[in-house]
Parts: structure tokens; C-alpha cells; sequence
């Protein structure tokens, strides 16, 4: 049945079809959430241990192996990376994509349970917790007052802030950064306790015991049931003062004999600091399929409420990743409405003809509101890949509408009135059209079931663009040819072809004379175009030029949240000494907001801070890689400080890891690959986690001493754990206030930490009684690693490279080039990780998806044509495309990426369209009206020139805006895609147009031979 004439015999039903797809169109782009990137899942799972106060060294193998050997058992595994610090192991275990998420937490959580008995007694509960792209923070604040101290506002942000935000739908987490936490602090002193003989294990353990609230069980009084409760805890820190503990040898002592107690706070281990102000932060990450542009208002919105109920509250924003995507929302959009008016405009100035030009315009949007449905039903989002797929499909999309309605316009000028006109043109192209949509369906379907982590993204990319391309079809089948046959007027007078046309015919008849030589001219300028493959750099993801960016510091080891914060306002200042920087918010210690999602993460340190640099807007400076190529120099006289810059995610760093079972001989090769890395020119910094030693205190027990004076190891450990640092937080004595609980931390005074003989006198329980802890051990200064790195069970060194606008491919071939990386000692390594190695499957991905779509457009052209050898015509306008797209990215001056690599992707599907308008005319030519073949051919040329040429410019008009870089979003992702495609688009258009009429006569020709000699055997 012929869908067309239907619709032109009944009007109001195809009208009726599109009210409601247009309607529900709309009501699904309502209810879709507006988000950067789509919440992807990823089988990587993170186990977290944590022992205050041990030494990575010890951590590793009493935590690290044995987890790791637990893991390795496991199926499906794909890598271990494991991170040990002082007091934490943090092992992030990556799976195969094919590994169900929740299936891969719950075996590494039954991998670790069963390695628990064998870990160290004290070690906290490993947890074990699924990776989470979204929840990386989306807003930071900071708050102060004038009438509340650290400690006050601290608690305020904890209990208030957190409570309203956390209310908000969508909101996923509040986490605070600086400021303080109350706490009780019992500070011994370190005489008098060796004159009583008391050890400060002792009393913090009979803190614990006493300082205590218990359920004591069950009375019945009075014919009724009443719990019973033991109420030992006290109210106030001078009630603790007076509190008695009993000593091991029976006496018993008040606390305040022993210790001074002070309501105070805990030692701070992080810190805030806005524009060099100190202030305490917050930031807000949002939960896993909410949009960040709601999640911000409504976070704007409760703030506002806050600030109205405490006027002394002064809350600042430090900086926002939700503006960018709103921006790159709007942008999006406006890229689309500019792309459609650029391409309906073009259809004008080849009819000029409005109600031809509005039958043609009618199918943009609802080719694109219907499209809706589909995502909509897919669970999609409107982010970043969805707006990027119909931004680049809005010239195709007119495409189908343009064929109808230049054929329908051929006929009225052949005296038809439109109904006719109408019902027989729209019969004629029909086959063409349905072709050339379902190639472009068989190129863009096979980027949806793409593998690797890019497959993941590009799945709405794939559906979104095949969910357009076919609404554009149904469009032009139903609606198009219904409309020209109520709206188009017949044509009165007679029509003067345009002049380029004539000049297009005697082109295409001398190429017919001359076969060869086209044929010649086509494979040189094919070669020549492979050729130029070479002189394009290679990368994986060029780098955003949004106007945040960061500023990493790494100071030494043993550096102090003092030393630290010094430093940190040293470059804070030296930034803003730099052209287009607005503000600086640092954090020391913690925060995680804008660093790379997929890396690996460890504890947050005091020696590292980083500062949120927020910029100028974007056209109101020049790219954020020249700014920060300025921020590098400015960070250069900083002494002692390993920096990076950027915000760490793709496109801006490369990662080289070596790895190896010998420390020594890796720790040799890492400095020797070090020097050589600084030779490559153009590089930022080169950061490298080898040579991470620090000093610390080792205390070596002498054996005989302490077995005579019945003193263990482990108690010499316990002892100088609680008088340096305090007891474990789960071990500690409780204040119980109304609403929270306040440690209470029993350690010696913090000079005493500064004096090692003080430390050598301390006393240590004994079989005898207390002993002085010199008498079974001496304390020396040792050195040890800050930070150990293993990845898949050995040790390994990362260099951490910023590319600095240099694209990934040429660093990568540089690197391995190297004398140090080429000529490596036995046992030692060089390991693809991050974007090296997803750069390595994409590309293997894309190469994939290219050939199953070529696979899939000769199926369907098999299929429709009803013949084996014609579409191979159609197909060779592929190689044609390729030069253009590479001459545009060369003249562009942008690097073989991602995007261009969509960008060829697409032009597959496009370049082939305008092969089979041609080549289905001159079958029908030759099949229906008995033309000999090159009469057939020229006919062709003559009547379908004119609409491959106008679909041609209007996709490169729909395109140009996204290519030129025209309006407020940010464009370095989409703009090598859309001059691949332009830059293709033309060449092919040009060269399919002259060489694929003369490989249909080569084709024709093989097939007459092959049926001829068939037929005589």
C-alpha cells in the first residue's frame, strides 16, 4: 500500500497522526531531565579500610595483598588499582562493561568478607561501595558570620544547612569542607602521670569504661514493666574534671590530678579559604538521575529560605558546575533553531517559493518533537550527546521533505496540477527516500551497541540521531506529499533552468567519454587524501574551553595544614596577578569537586590543596588553555611545590604508569623516564608519584627487655597511639548532648609531640607494673614512603602529564619513543591506563562501527534495490568523502578526534544518499522509459543535481553555526564534527555527482559480461 497517496486521499487522519505525536513529543520533553552527561553505570567498585595511624608500608601488606589476592579470584575482573596512605587503604576494583553493577559490588563485598579474619584486629570494617559518576559535587558555598565562631558555624552547616538541603529533591549529598568539630580534650600531663605510674591507655580506656550509658535490663514495679538504665555520663567538662578513675594497682585518682580539660575542637585537618578569606564550605553533589539545572535552582531557592531566616548568615557561592550546563543547554538550542532557519533558507533561495519552502520547513520540528517519544520511552535525558545528535542530524532532518518537494515542484512545471503532481511524484521518489533514510539508520544504529566506556555515552547518541532520521521519513512519506497537494499553487509559465545546471551536464558527459581518466582522478584523489591522514594530530577528546579550571599543589611530604595553607595563599595571589581570573576558592585537605570522575581516589592529605579558579565569561577572554599556560608560568617560582592545572579530565592530561615488582630497579627507571619526559616540547607539568619519602619516627623494641619486664609490642604501640594522636573514634569516651554526641579525646599536650626524649620517658604497662618506655625500646628518625601505588598487584609509579593543548595521540607516540621508555630492565613494564587506554578502544570501537555500518547500508540497499551490484555504486562515494573531511580538519586546525570521528560516521550515511538518488533514477529510467544507459545517466544527472545539491548545502547551512562556533555554548567538542562533515559533505557531493555515473557504467558493464558468460555455462 502506498502510504503517500493515502495520506493525500485523507488529509485529516495523517494531520491528526501528527497533533498527537507532536503532543506527546512535548509532554515526553517535559518529563526528560536536563544533565550534563547521562548517568552511566560502571561495573567499579571501591573498598575502603582504614587503621588511624599506620604507616602505608604496614598497610600494604598487612591490608593491601590480602584484599588484593581476594579480588583477583574474581570473574570478570579487569583491573586493580590500589592507593595506601597513612591509616587508609582505598582499592578500586574496574570490571568488563558486560559485568552487572550490583552483581560486582556483591562480589567484591564476599571477597573481602572472607579475608576479614585474616586482617589486623584494630582495622575498621572495610566498606565496599559502588563508583557513582553523579555524585561528584555540582555547587560549593561558603558561610560565615559575624556572630558565630568556626566551631558554631561549623555545626551549623553539619546540623541546618545540611538538614534543608538534604530535603531538597535531588540533592544527593552535603559534604563540609574546613571549619571545625567540637570535642572534648583531655590533655595529660605527661610528669604527673609518671609519678602516679599511670600510662595514657589506661586512663582513656578507664574514661571509656566509666563515661558510659548502658541498658542495665528489666524491673516490674507496681503491677508494670520499667527498663532499667545506667546513667553514668556527665553533663559538662568541668563535671569531668571531678570525675575518679580507678588505677590498675587499685588506687584511684580524679581526672583533674592527672590532666587539664577543655571544651575546645579537634585538631583541624582541612580548611576553606574563599578569594584568601577563611571561611567554612560546603558542597552539594545531587543523587544519580536528577538534572543538575533543577538540582541547582532548588538548592538556590532553599539557600534563599536560609538566608531570610538567619539575616546574619552571609553564604557565598564559591563556584557552580550547573551554570555551564545550562548554558550548554541554551546554547544547544540555539545552535538547533539557527542550524533549521539556515537550512529552511536555503530551500527558499532554490524555490523561492514560500509555500514550497513552508511545506519543506514543517518537517524540522516534527521530525524532532516525535523523536522525543522514543528517548523519552528510552529512559534518555536531554544532555550534552542527545542535543549533539540532533544538532547534527537538524540539516538531515529537511532532507527527505527537500526530495519530496523539488520532485513534486518538477512535475507542476511539467502543467500537473499539485494533486497530481503530488500523488505521482511522490510515488516516483519513494524508494529513494525510504533508501537513503535507512542507510543513515544503518550508520548511526551500529554507534548505540559500541563497547568500552565511550559505547556506554554514545548509546543515546546512536538512538537519538536513528529516532530522528526516522521521524524525518514518516514526515516525508505522510505529511510532505499531503501537504503539497492542498498548499502548492499550479505553475503558471514556463521555468528557466539555473545555468550551473547546463554547465553540470557538459562536466558529467565528458566524464562519461572519458571513464578512465575520471576513474584515475578519483582513486589519486582518494590516495591523496589518505595521505594526508598522517599530518593530523590524533586525540582522544579536545579540551573544553569552559570557565572554571583548577590548580593542584602538592607540597612534601610531612608538610603541615599550616605550611600548606602558606603556600596555597602564595599562589592564590600569584593568580590573581593573572589576566581573566575572577576568584579563587581553596581547599586544603578535602574537597572533591571538578576532578576526574574515573580516577582512582585516595584519603584527602594536608599537604594538597586545590584551587577553583573561576574566569572571565567566554567571550570575554581567550581560550582557558592560554590562561592556563599563564597560571603554569605564574606557579612557577613556588618552591617545593609539584603543581598541576587543569580540571583533570579528559583531553587534558595523559597518564603513564611503570610497574614492577623490584622497588629499587623501579624506582631507578621512573627517575631516568622523568628526565627524558621533560625533554618532549610543549608539555605542562610532569607529576610523578616516585620519590614520595618521608620522615617518620621508628620505634624498634629491644626483645629480651621487654619480655623480662612483661611489656608486648603491642602495647608499646596502644601507648604511644593514645598519647600522641588519641585512641580510636569508636573506642573514644562520649558527651551525650541533645542532639549530637562530642568526643571526647584523651592525649598528651601537643608540645609533648615535639619532644622525643619526653616520648622515650612515657610509661608503658608492664607485668610489674608501669616501665618507662626507653627501657625496652629505642626511637629513632626513619624515612618511609608518604604514598604507596600498586596496580593489578605490584607496585607501580604514575606520571601524570598535562597535555597542554597538545593532543593525546602525538604525546603518546613521543613518549614511546623515548631511550628510557624503549630500552626498559626486566620486569619492569609501561602500562596503558585512563584516557591512553580508552583512547585505544574507541578507536577500535569506532573502526568497528564504521564497518557494520557499511555492512548494514549494502544490506539495505541489497534489499530495496533487489540487486547485488548496484549498491557497491552507491558505496563508492564513501572513499570520495573522506578527503574533504580531512583537508576541513587540517585547514581548521583540529585534531583527529572523538567528534571527527563521529563526524565521518555520519558523512558515511550522508555521502551515500547522494549516490542513490542518482543511481535509483537511472535504474528507473532505464527499467521503465527503455533509455539506453548513458541516456539514462545524463537524465539522472539532469533531475536529481538539483535536489542532491540543495540537501547538500542545507545540511552545511544546518551545520555552519556549530562549526563557526556561533553562540554562547561551548563548541571545541561539537566543532570538529561539524567541519569533517562539511568538509566531506562538499567533496563528495562534488565527485559523486561526476564519478559515480561512470562506476555505474564499469558495474553495468561487469554484470552484463558476468550474466553473459553465466548464461553460456
Amino acid at each position: 500500500m502506498n502510504v503517500s497517496a493515502w495520506s493525500i486521499r485523507n488529509p485529516i487522519p495523517a494531520g491528526m497522526l501528527f497533533v498527537l505525536l507532536s503532543f506527546a513529543g512535548l509532554l515526553s520533553f517535559a518529563g526528560m531531565k536536563v544533565q550534563n552527561f547521562p548517568d552511566i553505570d560502571l561495573p567499579t567498585v571501591t573498598v575502603t579500610a582504614s587503621l588511624p595511624g599506620a604507616t602505608p608500608s604496614q598497610l600494604e601488606n598487612d591490608v593491601a595483598r590480602k584484599i588484593e589476592n581476594a579480588i583477583a579470584t574474581l570473574q570478570g575482573l579487569k583491573h586493580i588499582y590500589t592507593k595506601v596512605q597513612d591509616g587508609s587503604v582505598v582499592i578500586t576494583v574496574e570490571f568488563r562493561l558486560e559485568k552487572p553493577v550490583q552483581e560486582a559490588v556483591d562480589d567484591v563485598r564476599s571477597a573481602v568478607a572472607r579475608v576479614k579474619a585474616d586482617l589486623p584486629g584494630d582495622l575498621r570494617d572495610p566498606i565496599v561501595n559502588k563508583v557513582d559518576l553523579a555524585g561528584q559535587p555540582v555547587l560549593a558555598f561558603t558561610i560565615r558570620s559575624a556572630r558565630m565562631d568556626d566551631e558554631a558555624l561549623s555545626w551549623f552547616v553539619d546540623d541546618t544547612v545540611s538538614r534543608r538541603l538534604l530535603a531538597v529533591r535531588g540533592v544527593g549529598a552535603v559534604t563540609r569542607v574546613g571549619g571545625v568539630t567540637r570535642e572534648l580534650r583531655v590533655t595529660l600531663d605527661p610528669l604527673r602521670l609518671q609519678a602516679l605510674g599511670a600510662t595514657a591507655a589506661a586512663i582513656s580506656h578507664q574514661l571509656r569504661q566509666v563515661q558510659t550509658e548502658s541498658a542495665g535490663g528489666r524491673a516490674d514495679l507496681g503491677g508494670g514493666e520499667q527498663p532499667v538504665r545506667t546513667l553514668a555520663t556527665v553533663a559538662s567538662a568541668a563535671e569531668l574534671a571531678d570525675l575518679e578513675l580507678a588505677l590498675s594497682d587499685g588506687r584511684s585518682i580524679r581526672l583533674s590530678q592527672v590532666a587539664s580539660i577543655t571544651d575546645t575542637f579537634a585538631e583541624p585537618r582541612s580548611a576553606a579559604l574563599l578569594n584568601g578569606q577563611p571561611v567554612v564550605g560546603f558542597e552539594v553533589a545531587r543523587s544519580r538521575g536528577e538534572s543538575e539545572v533543577e538540582v541547582g535552582a532548588a538548592v538556590q531557592g532553599a539557600l534563599d529560605e536560609l538566608r531570610a531566616a538567619h539575616p546574619d548568615i552571609e553564604i557565598t557561592e564559591a563556584f557552580n558546575f550547573v551554570a555551564p550546563v545550562q548554558e550548554e543547554y541554551d546554547g544547544s538550542l540555539q545552535l538547533l533553531y539557527e542550524g533549521a532557519l539556515l537550512a529552511v533558507l536555503v530551500v527558499w533561495l532554490f524555490l523561492r517559493d514560500w509555500r514550497a519552502t513552508f511545506v519543506s520547513a514543517v518537517a524540522l520540528p516534527l521530525s524532532v518533537i516525535p523523536a522525543f517519544i522514543g528517548m523519552y520511552l528510552l529512559g534518555f535525558s536531554v544532555n550534552v550527546i542527545t542535543l549533539l545528535a540532533l544538532s547534527l542530524v537538524v540539516g538531515i532532518l529537511v532532507d527527505d521533505a527537500i526530495v519530496e518537494v523539488e520532485n513534486i515542484v518538477r512535475h507542476l512545471r511539467m502543467g500537473k496540477t499539485p494533486y497530481e503532481a503530488a500523488m505521482e511524484a511522490a510515488d516516483e521518489i519513494g524508494l529513494a527516500v525510504i533508501a537513503t533514510t535507512f542507510t543513515l539508520i544503518a550508520v548511526f544504529l551500529p554507534t548505540a551497541f559500541m563497547s568500552g566506556v565511550a559505547g556506554k555515552f554514545f548509546k543515546q547518541f546512536g538512538w537519538t540521531a536513528a529516532l530522528a532520521v526516522f521521524a524525518s521519513l514518516v514526515v516525508a512519506r505522510v505529511l510532505t506529499p499531503m501537504m503539497a497537494a492542498y498548499i502548492l499553487k499550479p505553475v503558471v509559465g514556463t521555468h528557466r533552468e539555473p545555468r550551473w545546471l547546463a554547465w553540470y551536464e557538459r562536466w558529467a558527459e565528458r566524464c562519461l567519454r572519458h571513464r578512465a581518466l575520471t576513474m584515475l582522478a578519483a582513486a589519486a584523489f582518494f590516495i591523496g587524501s589518505l595521505m594526508l591522514v598522517p599530518l593530523l594530530p590524533t586525540g582522544f577528546i579536545p579540551p573544553d574551553d569552559n570557565s572554571q579550571t583548577q590548580v593542584y599543589l602538592e607540597l612534601p611530604p610531612g608538610a603541615t595544614l599550616a605550611t600548606t595553607r602558606a603556600v596555597a595563599e602564595e599562589a592564590r595571589l600569584a593568580l590573581t596577578r593573572v589576566d581573566h581570573v575572577v576568584s579563587v576558592y581553596t581547599t586544603i585537605g578535602a574537597g572533591s569537586a571538578g576532578g576526574d570522575p574515573f580516577a582512582p581516589k585516595g584519603e584527602g592529605e594536608v599537604r594538597k590543596a586545590t584551587l577553583t579558579v573561576q574566569l572571565s565569561p567566554r567571550g570575554e577572554r581567550p581560550r582557558k588553555q592560554d590562561i592556563e599556560n599563564r597560571i603554569r608560568a605564574a606557579l612557577e617560582p613556588l618552591p617545593g611545590v609539584r603543581s598541576k592545572v587543569g580540571l583533570g579530565g579528559s583531553g587534558e592530561k595523559y597518564v603513564l604508569v611503570l610497574t614492577g615488582e623490584d622497588p629499587r630497579a623501579l624506582q631507578a627507571t621512573a627517575l631516568a623516564v622523568e628526565r627524558d619526559l621533560r625533554t618532549i616540547p610543549g608539555l605542562g607539568s610532569v607529576a610523578s608519584t616516585a620519590s614520595l619519602i618521608r620522615p617518620e619516627i621508628a620505634v624498634r623494641p629491644d626483645f629480651a627487655r621487654a619480655a623480662d619486664l612483661g611489656v608486648t609490642s603491642s602495647a608499646i604501640g596502644e601507648t604511644l597511639r593514645v598519647a600522641t594522636l588519641g585512641d580510636y573514634d569508636m573506642s573514644l569516651a562520649k558527651l551525650n548532648l541533645s542532639q549530637r554526641q562530642v568526643p571526647i579525646l584523651v592525649r598528651l599536650d601537643e608540645s609533648a609531640r615535639q619532644d622525643l626524649a619526653l616520648l622515650e620517658r612515657l610509661a608503658v604497662p608492664g607485668a610489674e607494673g608501669p616501665v618507662m618506655l626507653r627501657q625496652v625500646a629505642t626511637l629513632e628518625v626513619a624515612g618511609g614512603p608518604a604514598v604507596i601505588d600498586r596496580y593489578d598487584r605490584s607496585r607501580n609509579i604514575n606520571f601524570e602529564i598535562e597535555l597542554s593543548g597538545l593532543p593525546l595521540g602525538d604525546v603518546t607516540a613521543a613518549v614511546a619513543e623515548l631511550p628510557s621508555v624503549k630500552n626498559l630492565p626486566p620486569g619492569i613494564r609501561v602500562v596503558p591506563v585512563g584516557d591512553a587506554e580508552v583512547m585505544g578502544e574507541l578507536f577500535a570501537s569506532f573502526g568497528l562501527a564504521m564497518l557494520t555500518g557499511v555492512l548494514c547500508i549494502y544490506i539495505v540497499l541489497v534489499l530495496l534495490f533487489k540487486d547485488l551490484l548496484h549498491p557497491v555504486t552507491i558505496l563508492m562515494a564513501l572513499p570520495l568523502s573522506l578527503g574533504g573531511a580531512f583537508v576541513g580538519l587540517l585547514i581548521a586546525q583540529k585534531s583527529f578526534s572523538m567528534p571527527s570521528l563521529i563526524g565521518l560516521i555520519m558523512l558515511m550515511g550522508i555521502a551515500t544518499k547522494n549516490s542513490i538518488l542518482l543511481v535509483e533514477y537511472a535504474i528507473v529510467a532505464r527499467r521503465d522509459h527503455g533509455m539506453s544507459r548513458s541516456e539514462a545517466l545524463l537524465d539522472a544527472c539532469r533531475k536529481r543535481a538539483r535536489p542532491i545539491v540543495m540537501t547538500t548545502i542545507a545540511m552545511g547551512a544546518g551545520m555552519m553555526p556549530i562549526a563557526i562556533g556561533a553562540g554562547a555554548a561551548d563548541t571545541s567538542f561539537r566543532s570538529p564534527m561539524a567541519i569533517a562533515v562539511i568538509g566531506g559533505l562538499i567533496t563528495s557531493t562534488v565527485l559523486s555527482l561526476l564519478v559515480v555515473p561512470v562506476v555505474f557504467t564499469y558495474v553495468d558493464s561487469f554484470k552484463n559480461r558476468f550474466l553473459a558468460l553465466f548464461g553460456r555455462g
